[in-house]
């Protein structure tokens, strides 16, 4: 007799890669590394370099695919185990992981590829951002504090958009990279916070496995609070106007509104502060630090 399982029609490789490495969740850092090509832009010649626009575009979906692809492979046996990611592609089959590794390095090439085409520099210091994205899920095996790792792979996407537009390097993009890597790092001690008992059962570390679920909180406050200072500096570095400050104020006020709707006590809307209000954190600052540019003079 067959099962039910194996009546339910399965997605082509291709539909079922990008839910693997969740395609969409490319909205968390593409905005930031848009407002440092820009700005980038805008203090080089005060004109948007659209070839170069793409070509980050191209850079930074096809890092993180491959980033999100070596994660879910390294850590397919742990999700396994984990009731609230055993329905990922590669535990229930809807992925084989030799279709899955073809993918990650289709999307490592293509990432060095864009890289090698913007510039020496970006090319010569590809390794460098593809490093800790392998480091991090083996991270979660060898200390209680893998969102530290997360956090700095995130950081290299600001300083990689103003490398690919420059050439060089800049102290203005590790501030913006230091807020993206903080505020990342911040929101994700949330996130792990709904699987510390199986995190516990399991032998996975993380901070609110370790240290428990009220100290990840007050953690991810704090992280936000030194994002928040950060941007803050990254603005009055690159002599932002008012509409890039009118962001900082939508920006703290989504951070004040998540940590009011998540609690130690309370996490039932958990994915509501994950999914929606960091989405609406990078799309709200992206359209901000645009509309500043335009103002100040950058041409499209």
């Amino acid at each position: 007799m067959t099962s039910a399982s194996a009546a339910l029609p399965q997605p082509g490789r291709t539909k079922a890669f990008l839910r693997l490495v969740m395609i969409e969740h490319s909205v968390f850092a593409l905005p930031f590394a848009y407002i440092a090509a820009l700005t980038a832009m805008f203090e080089v010649d005060e004109s948007v370099h659209w070839v170069e626009l793409l070509l980050v575009t191209v850079a930074m979906v096809g890092l993180r695919t491959f980033a999100m692809a070596a994660n879910r492979i390294i850590d397919r046996e742990i999700d396994a185990r984990n009731p609230r990611t055993a329905h990922r592609e590669l535990v229930t089959g809807a992925m084989s992981v030799r279709h899955a590794w073809t993918g990650a390095l289709v999307a490592l090439v293509v990432f060095l590829a864009a890289a090698a085409l913007l510039n020496p520099l970006c090319l010569a210091l590809a390794p460098v951002a593809v490093i800790p994205m392998v480091v991090y899920p083996y991270g979660k095996r060898f200390t209680n504090f893998p969102q530290a790792i997360l956090g700095l792979a995130q950081a290299m996407g600001p300083v990689g958009g103003w490398l690919a537009i420059t050439g060089e390097w800049s102290w203005e993009a590790v501030i913006l990279g230091l807020a993206v890597g903080v505020w990342i790092g911040g929101f994700d001690l949330i996130y792990a916070c709904q699987d510390v008992e199986t995190d516990r059962e399991i032998g996975v570390k993380s901070v609110p496995a370790r240290f428990g679920i009220p100290a990840a909180i007050w953690g991810a406050r704090v992280c936000h609070t030194i994002t928040t200072a950060l941007f803050v500096w990254f603005a009055l570095a690159t002599g932002a106007g008012v509409f890039f400050w009118l962001g900082l104020v939508i920006v703290a006020g989504a951070f004040v509104y998540e940590h009011t709707i998540v609690r130690p006590n309370d996490l039932s809307r958990l994915n509501r502060a994950f999914f929606s209000v960091n989405g609406f954190i990078g799309i709200a600052l992206f359209v901000c630090a645009l509309l500043d540019l335009l103002v100040r003079g950058l041409t499209p």
